[in-house]
């Protein structure tokens, strides 16, 4: 679960200063609203949460396996972004113009740095067995 919620705030975070440092829009397509940039994100939490909770079944996951969460998570976006651009009605080269600037413009360099790094964190974690902090008086006495 870290690494979900690690990827998404990151994701938001970095795409945020990025936006703030170019001090442009991430997409700025005539006629294009907020919707794709959101299913696309929505997109892209739901595969690398379903993909990393496949990686992390294995007892032992290998920290390579992240290099691919990532790629699926920013391709995945790039998709979805796409495909609701196309579907709100844009067209085809609209939708392909959001694309080449997400692609660019560095959104999705930032994602896949984002995905990187919640994945890593999600891997080292199952790697490790680490089990969330306890206070001294919620440890069973009996142990």
């Amino acid at each position: 679960m870290i690494g979900v919620v690690s990827f998404f705030a990151l994701a938001i975070m970095g795409l945020g200063v990025l936006s703030l440092w170019t001090e442009r829009d991430l997409i700025s397509v005539p006629g294009l609203g907020q919707l794709p940039g959101v299913i696309g994100m929505i997109l892209a939490v739901v595969v690398f949460a379903i993909s990393l909770r496949a990686v992390l079944s294995n007892a032992h996951p290998s920290f390579v396996t992240s290099v691919f969460l990532a790629l699926a998570a920013a391709l995945v976006h790039l998709g979805g972004v796409w495909g609701t651009s196309v579907a709100e009605g844009t067209g085809a080269v609209r939708a392909t113009a959001a694309l080449g600037q997400l692609v660019l413009g560095g959104g999705s360099a930032v994602l896949v740095l984002a995905a990187l790094v919640g994945a890593w964190v999600a891997i080292a974690l199952r790697r490790t067995h680490a089990r969330a902090p306890r206070w001294p008086w919620e440890r069973d006495e009996d142990a």
